[in-house]
């Protein structure tokens, strides 16, 4: 590990650039395919995939924030049209009147099975096709050391 210094090497800056750059367009792609697809954002994908996880039990609003892929800057909205849609549903908290959990409900439990497929394959048409496994396996070790 280098030491933290004021100012990062230019390396270290075209690298976090390239990251963000192709983070974002990957996320763009995989976007495009499943609104093709006719299907609701991905976001929707991760918070259905995390209320299925965390089956039997649910989750509070902020347990769910914790485990998203995806920054949610706008949780309680998404959560809104979510629940609006009947694909979760919000259930009081018994040890706090004030609060409530999330539960994925059954329709939730169909959209998100039929996202997969087209998501499944969004991930391999725009990334795994493009890396070799071993490619794949040292980018997951180098991301790896990024996260805390």
């Amino acid at each position: 590990m280098t030491e933290t210094t004021d100012l990062p090497s230019e390396a270290t800056i075209h690298a976090w650039a390239r990251l963000v750059r192709v983070s974002q367009d990957l996320i763009g792609r995989v976007e495009a395919d499943l609104k093709a697809a006719g299907h609701p954002p991905l976001a929707w994908y991760d918070v259905l995939l995390e209320l299925r996880r965390a089956e039997p039990d649910r989750l509070r609003p902020y347990q769910l924030q914790e485990r998203l892929l995806l920054a949610q800057y706008n949780m309680s909205r998404l959560l809104d049209r979510m629940a609006k849609a009947g694909l979760i549903q919000r259930v009081p908290c018994e040890e706090d009147g004030r609060g409530h959990i999330l539960a994925i409900t059954n329709e939730g439990q169909a959209v998100r099975r039929a996202m997969w497929p087209v998501y499944a394959r969004a991930i391999a048409r725009h990334f795994g096709d493009r890396l070799t496994a071993g490619e794949a396996e040292t980018l997951t070790a180098l991301l790896a050391k990024l996260k805390e």
